[in-house]
């Protein structure tokens, strides 16, 4: 097993700053420095749980920490559902960027959840709630009636996400996806009652690929 990389926390904030004011994200100090617990944590529990298949936290920064908080413009509303989240990606960056919001963060995988709640109890995030259920077995509580905001990365192809999610949007909520380069083929088998509102390229400083966030509305 190859050796992880050791964690240069001092070079690491000073990136993460210099990187951040290349985008219009507004960040605050306290908000970097929960950024940098949770990346300094991911790449801590990586060792043991395996959560990522990357292992250098420079890369982490770039692939995990900024591709996430970039996809703060789309959030739509104030309950955000991130399903097939993960070890928390994208949700626990925007959790940490957009604290007026609240965030689900659902897996099916029990070490991943737990690695969530070891995340929301280190850096004390009261706006998340994770949950360990198949996608398709959950229900948004009643007294929201509907997420405003469905987020996916890298969970699905677009015409699963709105078949297993179809039921987790308010009337009003939106499909926000999380794609490289989506193609005309993939894009086409969004159909009625779904339209594709749009689609808007990422920024993400430093990342060598392209992002794409295709968001899908019910008509």
């Amino acid at each position: 097993m190859s050796k992880a990389a050791p964690f240069p926390e001092a070079q690491l904030t000073k990136r993460l700053h210099e990187l951040l004011a290349t985008t219009e994200l507004t960040v605050t100090s306290s908000q970097e420095q929960q950024l940098m617990q949770l990346l300094e944590l991911l790449h801590k529990w990586n060792k043991a749980y395996n959560l990522t298949s990357v292992r250098d936290p420079a890369e982490m920064l770039i692939r995990h920490i900024l591709d996430s908080v970039v996809i703060s413009p789309y959030l739509h509303g104030k309950h955000i559902i991130d399903v097939g989240t993960g070890p928390g990606l994208p949700g626990l960056p925007l959790a940490i960027c957009n604290p007026d919001k609240h965030f689900v963060l659902l897996d099916s995988l029990g070490k991943r959840v737990t690695f969530i709640r070891q995340i929301i109890h280190e850096l004390k995030l009261t706006n998340v709630t994770p949950v360990l259920a198949r996608v398709q077995d959950y229900q948004p509580p009643a007294e929201i009636g509907g997420f405003d905001t469905v987020v996916s990365r890298a969970f699905a192809s677009l015409a699963d996400m709105l078949s297993w999610c179809h039921h987790l949007p308010s009337a009003s909520g939106r499909f926000i996806a999380l794609k490289g380069q989506p193609t005309e083929e993939e894009l086409s088998t969004v159909v009625a009652p779904y339209k594709i509102h749009g689609i808007h390229k990422l920024f993400v400083p430093e990342l060598d690929a392209a992002r794409h966030v295709v968001d899908i509305r019910q008509e």
